[in-house]
């Protein structure tokens, strides 16, 4: 039996997971040949470590292509600001950058993607038929497809479509299938067998998605923790802390919400979040001496 104790008190998200896990000692080798076997290749993963207020942690980031970059840590689009000022939220149609309108979804920590064509717009059928073709163990296989069913559950009732009616544009593009199968192959590697996971701390106000401006928490993530009785608690911080892949990971492992009065922890993995919030993103993935 393994047991880990998962901290949400800054949120969770899917590249914090990932990068928690790999700190906490999966096997790098057996997560990039496992990645290098998703048929779309406009993508590559970086592993490195960065601080957060001083702390050394490990991030894991998805670096796109231009084609199919986003810009979810442009942290004044997502809040409401363009580069010159003005604020999003005055306007029906923000533009970006680049001077062309960006949709963003409410999903990729990385999670608000911004995709565009055919490569952002898949069904769950598409996405399970990837997650099928590549080279898993049973294990990380059905994990992975088990997190993408929790999501397209959370979504098709937020928009109230048939579950096959639902494409993620939201979660679909491949920059979330790379966090949700390596989060998936990495824990499956460390053979992890309980999770406690006593609370996910969100924040307040709201965030500029694909639908336009929603309430953090944001509807895909209050689905997930209603259906899977998940412990939110809603901080004062404002921003968003999680997110619906950070929601919906902790959906398919949580096995207790409740963490021994005293525990010998064996190992500690920090992983790092990307925004730039007031407080810091780390995810603490702490596996307990059992």
């Amino acid at each position: 039996m393994k047991t880990l104790y998962l901290e949400c008190l800054s949120g969770i998200s899917g590249d914090m997971t990932v990068a928690a896990l790999l700190d906490l000692g999966a096997d790098e080798g057996v997560l990039r040949k496992a990645l290098s076997k998703i048929p779309d290749k406009s993508f590559e993963i970086e592993i490195s470590r960065v601080e957060k207020s001083g702390i050394d942690c490990c991030d894991f980031n998805v670096k796109l292509d231009s084609e199919h970059e986003n810009h979810d840590h442009d942290m004044e689009y997502l809040y409401g600001h363009t580069k010159n000022g003005h604020d999003h939220h005055e306007g029906n149609d923000p533009e970006s950058w680049s001077g062309h309108v960006h949709e963003h979804s409410h999903e990729h920590t990385h999670d608000h993607s911004h995709h565009h064509g055919h490569e952002g717009h898949r069904s769950l059928k598409d996405i399970l038929g990837i997650i099928e073709g590549l080279d898993l163990t049973e294990g990380a296989k059905n994990l992975a497809e088990k997190v993408f069913q929790i999501l397209a559950e959370a979504e098709a009732k937020a928009h109230n479509k048939e579950i096959e009616e639902v494409h993620f544009h939201e979660v679909g593009a491949i920059d979330s299938i790379v966090d949700i199968v390596a989060a998936a192959v990495c824990f499956d590697n460390l053979g992890i067998t309980d999770v406690i996971i006593p609370k996910l701390c969100d924040g307040t106000g709201t965030v500029r998605c694909q639908h336009g401006i929603l309430p953090v928490p944001v509807p895909a993530v209050m689905n997930i923790a209603t259906k899977h009785s998940l412990p939110l608690s809603i901080t004062s911080r404002e921003g968003e802390y999680v997110t619906p892949t950070g929601a919906a990971f902790a959906a398919a492992v949580m096995t207790s919400d409740t963490l021994p009065e005293v525990f010998v922890p064996e190992r500690v993995g920090l992983g790092a979040g990307k925004r730039a919030y007031a407080e810091p993103g780390i995810l603490r993935a702490v596996l307990l001496k059992s």
